[in-house]
């Protein structure tokens, strides 16, 4: 059981009528060669059909999610009816990291260039065709090349917020952008119930799991093609090719070495080669960033303050989540009359029981975030959810010994991750320009898949460094349970910093006349005023 661990791895638009969606401070990027083409709707236009819209938007996060974790309780199966190594198999959840990494920030900016819903409908398109792929191959080379192409759906989700600052109002914008970030979660945990059913019986087979993915992507495909309205801002301008292959190289040389260095060896002359290599091509990719007239991330955008520190608490939120994924999945499965802990659980009961309900209740949660939001700002409800973190995994770390503390803890850490994904989007949103919601959030998207790697890694790691001794002959290895609590405890700790992202990074300036030129507030006709950025604010 244990070693199926290591499978787990501008212009802004400035018309009288319409108030500015990003603080003058922000330096504006475009050129002379970029125009904004932009139609924004009038409140009532806004409010019009905007629940199915959202519901819509929402199913297709939570398609994306599925993708990401559909996998997983069949790579056991897919490595003996393929007769993979493990290594090999490996690549079927590597292919989609590796891929949502290169395309969700290119076409995240190629939404904002030429719309959303058509780069919406193509990217779709894409996954339906990845998914029939999957569901009709029996080659471990084709089914890693749909694997591709079901990980740029990762882009979904920052289209989706593009459309949600269009045609939502502001008032409601906080709440609608958190119930399409509570699907993310609840997708993850619908995904392994699903997989873990369709995988029941004597003789299973994989392709159904696939032919469930086409069926979910198509009915995702069919309603943002009849709900999602066209699309009413265009920037314009040039696509970055030259900005675009040299971020996808930095991350390809990123996330590899962490996805597949408990494979390698973390001191393997290729894991460290490839360390430094993302070193040096970060340096390359800044510098020829800083030169291209429009480029694919602007960096002052990159490493304003909101935005800096938003990506940095996304990155430990992905780390926390998938500790308690990968944690608790093995920890409930191991067979407690041999390790002496744990509930030997199947992976249909693991799934089901202990990581649905945490799941369910991040869907509930989401509407209590969007609230918090308005009321609170997203400051502090990031404060708050990582709060819950801090709880949920201190439960698991000191009381991993029975059923109800594992599935209560779970649910206290879902609403953490909740909180986490309704905060995140309005900070990107109040952070940046609204020609650049796209591309920022396609950011943020990554910044949280690159912590779920690191997630992946550090655990199966940890799990794998200390193992239990003298266990019966033909048991596979099991990890102490120190190792389990060591984790949950890394877990709990990486919010602990999100605590203090949220507190001290993302806290207000006071300004003083000393202070510098560029904290220096805009005149009021040139202010965002719409309760999104205001609610941030406070």
């Amino acid at each position: 059981m244990f070693s199926s661990i290591e499978h787990l791895n501008g212009l802004r638009p400035r018309p009288s009528s319409v108030p500015p969606l990003a603080p003058s401070s922000f330096p504006s990027p475009s050129t002379g060669k970029q125009t904004v083409k932009s139609s924004l709707p009038t409140a009532p236009e806004r409010r019009a059909g905007s629940l199915s819209l959202v519901l819509v938007l929402g199913l297709a996060a939570m398609v994306v999610s599925m993708m990401q974790t559909l996998v997983v309780p069949i790579l056991g199966i897919i490595q003996n009816d393929l007769g993979a190594t493990t290594a090999q198999v490996s690549w079927v959840t590597t292919a989609t990291l590796l891929s949502a990494a290169v395309f969700t920030p290119l076409l995240g900016r190629f939404g904002d260039q030429h719309g959303t819903k058509p780069t919406l409908l193509g990217v779709l398109v894409v996954m339906v065709a990845g998914s029939v792929l999957a569901a009709t191959t029996s080659s471990m080379l084709w089914l890693i090349v749909a694997r591709v192409m079901q990980g740029a759906a990762t882009a979904i989700f920052p289209l989706a917020l593009s459309v949600l600052r269009q045609e939502v109002e502001p008032a409601r914008l906080p709440g609608a952008m958190a119930l399409v970030s509570g699907t993310l979660g609840f997708g993850s945990g619908l995904a392994l119930v699903s997989a873990g059913l369709l995988s029941q019986g004597a003789d299973p087979d994989y392709h159904q799991v696939f032919w469930l993915a086409a069926a979910l992507a198509t009915a995702a495909l069919i309603a943002v093609a009849v709900a999602v309205p066209a699309p009413r801002t265009r920037t314009g301008g040039r696509t970055d090719w030259l900005g675009a292959a040299g971020l996808a190289l930095v991350l390809v040389l990123l996330l590899l070495p962490i996805s597949q260095g408990h494979t390698w060896g973390w001191s393997s002359a290729r894991t460290l080669a490839l360390f430094t290599g993302a070193a040096v091509m970060t340096v390359v990719w800044v510098l020829v960033e800083r030169r291209v007239r429009d480029p694919l991330v602007d960096m002052k955008m990159f490493v304003h303050r909101p935005v800096l520190f938003t990506n940095l608490a996304g990155l430990l939120v992905g780390f926390a989540m998938f500790a308690q994924f990968i944690g608790v999945s093995y920890l409930v499965q191991t067979p407690s009359e041999i390790a002496g802990y744990g509930f030997g659980a199947s992976v249909l009961r693991a799934s089901v029981l202990y990581l649905l309900p945490s799941a369910l209740i991040s869907l509930v949660a989401a509407q209590f975030g969007g609230v918090l939001v308005r009321r609170i700002g997203a400051r502090f409800t990031l404060a708050a959810g990582a709060l819950f973190g801090v709880v949920g995994f201190a439960w698991l770390t000191f009381a991993h010994d029975t059923t109800a503390s594992v599935i209560l803890a779970g649910m206290v850490i879902g609403i953490a991750i909740s909180f986490g994904y309704a905060a995140m989007p309005a900070l990107i949103v109040a952070g940046v320009p609204h020609h650049q919601t796209g591309i920022a959030n396609g950011i943020n998207s990554i910044s949280r898949s690159t912590g779920s790697a690191i997630g992946s890694a550090v655990i199966t790691s940890l799990l794998a460094s200390k193992t239990l001794d003298n266990l019966p002959p033909g048991i596979p290895a099991l990890p102490a349970e120190s190792q389990y609590t060591l984790s949950f405890a890394l877990a709990g700790m990486a919010f602990v910093l999100v605590i203090g992202v949220a507190m001290v990074g993302l806290a207000t300036r006071r300004r003083t006349p000393e202070s510098p030129a560029t904290d220096t507030p805009a005149p009021s006709s040139d202010r965002d005023t719409t309760p999104a950025r205001l609610a941030v604010k406070a």
